[in-house]
């Protein structure tokens, strides 16, 4: 029993039974084996791993074991087969990639757009680019050659220039482009004034499309164009608007410097195309806007700019007045500058009416105003008698931005009406910028 206590004491009794000089014995504990003993492992990477055949356990002969065993074999097989298949199938793939690397050299490069001058036999033919000479080219198997004809547009290969395609649509994009597919928002109500000219365009553009029965049994002709001249905003583009909402008829916009082309050529042919689209799709509507871009007195040239402006000029006389009848097309003309233009341009036959746009008188100015003041919010003071009797010239376009400007006061200051001291403003402002310009010293 003593030898017990004793032991306890020493082992595991509370520290306060312990004597001083009682040190208390540790036990020695060996360090921890290694988790693995022997080489290094390497890891398997890449193919090794994917191929590498699976452990099949167990290791004693069992039923599992064969399955696992046949599903290895069922692998092997699948794997010989697909080995077998890619060998085969090899050659068939070179003479397909061979093929289609033929078909690329073909279509895949970009190819030139040119014209068929003449076809010699059933396998050549010359042709021609915009931006170089005549060939004298072979005619690949697969074009269709019943439908080849002079002058029709063809695509050609870019090294050799041989035939490979036949371009369908014949319709310049550009010409494409110049169509109005929706009609404009404006029409005659938004006009304010311009009745005799309204009158004259009504009776020179619309009347000949719509009753041609009424020339017919008067015994005239009706008028091929109309030009439309005078200061700028007085409304010229404004009335071209208006026709095209109020007709059913294709209406074509076009602006004079679009008929400035690059290359030699490329202008008159696109005003050949103009007309043969107007034609096609008439009865129909021209509408060239700053005619004075090409359409300007002819002088003795200097340059090859000059004489091509010309001669897109001529081509634009002859398809207005030549041995080709202008049917159901009718041609609106319009610039500032009248007196620039080629007296040719003007005569009777081809442009036979000529319709001045004025500056508004006070009558016109008071229709204007009304217009452009229809929706907004005035104020009870607002007076515009007073800037409709004023001494200075406005024109229509001048109308709408003192309107627009005295909007925008009231917009700054936060007020929903617009009082008479903000077109006041307005007017200053816009007066100032018309005759005196850009402030001095305002970019500086």
């Amino acid at each position: 029993m003593g030898q017990n206590s004793s032991g306890l004491n020493r082992q595991g009794g509370p520290p306060g039974d312990r004597k001083d000089g009682e040190k208390k014995e540790k036990k020695y504990e060996p360090a921890a084996p290694p988790a693995r003993v022997g080489r290094k492992q390497r890891k398997q990477k890449g193919s090794e791993s994917a191929a590498r055949i699976p452990t099949v356990t167990p290791l004693t002969k069992c039923k599992l074991r064969l399955l696992k065993l046949e599903r290895i074999k069922d692998y092997l097989l699948m794997e010989e087969e697909f080995v077998a298949n890619q060998e085969r199938l090899k050659p068939q793939e070179e003479k397909t990639e061979e093929d289609r690397s033929k078909v690329d050299d073909i279509r895949g490069s970009p190819m030139s757009v040119g014209s068929l001058e003449e076809l010699i036999d059933e396998n050549h033919a010359i042709v021609s680019s915009s931006v170089g000479p005549e060939y004298y080219v072979s005619i690949m198997s697969f074009v269709d050659k019943d439908q080849l004809e002079p002058g029709c547009s063809i695509l050609m290969h870019n090294k050799v220039l041989s035939v490979v395609g036949l371009l369908q649509d014949e319709v310049d994009p550009m010409v494409s482009v110049m169509k109005v597919e929706k009609a404009p928002l404006e029409s005659y109500a938004d006009i304010g004034g311009l009745d005799p000219q309204i009158q004259e365009i009504k009776e020179a553009v619309e009347l000949p499309l719509t009753h041609p029965e009424l020339y017919e049994d008067i015994g005239i002709k009706p008028p091929k164009g109309v030009i439309l001249y005078g200061e700028p905003g007085t409304g010229k583009t404004l009335l071209a608007k208006a026709v095209a909402n109020s007709t059913s008829a294709t209406f074509l916009r076009v602006v004079g410097s679009e008929l400035i082309q690059k290359y030699l050529g490329d202008g008159p042919k696109l005003v050949r195309e103009l007309f043969r689209v107007a034609d096609d799709l008439s009865p129909s509507i021209v509408f060239i806007d700053e005619i004075d871009a090409v359409g300007t007195k002819r002088y003795d040239a200097h340059s090859g700019g000059e004489r091509e402006i010309q001669r897109t000029m001529l081509e634009l006389l002859n398809q207005l007045d030549g041995f080709d009848s202008r049917g159901d097309v009718k041609v609106i003309l319009a610039t500032n500058k009248i007196e620039s233009l080629d007296p040719a341009l003007l005569r009777p036959g081809r442009i036979d009416r000529k319709i001045e746009f004025p500056l508004p008188d006070i009558k016109t100015r008071r229709r204007i105003f009304t217009i452009h003041t229809s929706k907004m919010t005035l104020s009870d003071d607002v007076n515009l008698e007073e800037f409709v009797m004023t001494k200075d010239e406005f024109s229509g376009a001048d109308i709408k931005a003192i309107c627009t400007e005295a909007g925008l006061l009231a917009l700054r200051e936060r007020r929903m009406k617009v009082t008479h001291t903000d077109f006041k403003k307005a007017k200053e402002k816009v007066m100032f910028k018309k005759k005196e310009g850009v402030p001095e010293g305002l970019y500086m």
